[in-house]
């Protein structure tokens, strides 16, 4: 008989340390949490938005979290959420689009410095629209 052969596996039972079957995990949960650590560092960055300077209020501030966002920038240019379109699309535009996505909320962010005018236009469109629960978004005033 040849040498380990017959036997049913070569040199076991010779010294050799029996299989283990058990997956080592510890490399994969490595890897999941380097990439969790990464994408909790890329998300406030990737989140972008219009670049809007804020009001301050002295009241506690509504944070746009969910619903539709509508911005007005320094310029007057009006963004749903941040699809930029003019005015006049926008006041013809808007109710449909409200009656297709069916939004809880539309918030509005507008730049300090734009014409309240043109903040109180915006708005009017909104409201026309058959939007009830507009909320006005403001960063929190600074305490002395």
């Amino acid at each position: 008989m040849a040498w380990g052969v017959g036997r049913g596996g070569g040199l076991r039972g010779h010294g050799e340390l029996p299989l283990n079957a058990d997956i080592n995990v510890t490399s994969l949960v490595d890897i999941a949490f380097v990439l969790l650590i990464i994408f909790m560092i890329a998300a406030p960055i990737m989140q972008g938005g219009v670049d809007v300077q804020l009001p301050q209020a002295a009241a506690r501030p509504i944070t746009a979290q969910e619903g539709m966002v509508v911005s007005v920038d320094r310029e007057g240019r009006i963004f749903i959420d941040e699809t930029q379109v003019s005015y006049s699309d926008f006041r013809l535009t808007f109710a449909a689009l409200v009656k297709s996505r069916r939004p809880k909320s539309v918030y509005l962010r507008a730049d300090r410095r734009v014409p309240y005018g043109d903040v109180v236009r915006v708005l009017a469109t909104i409201r026309t629209s058959g939007v009830s629960d507009v909320g006005l978004v403001a960063e929190e005033e600074d305490q002395p």
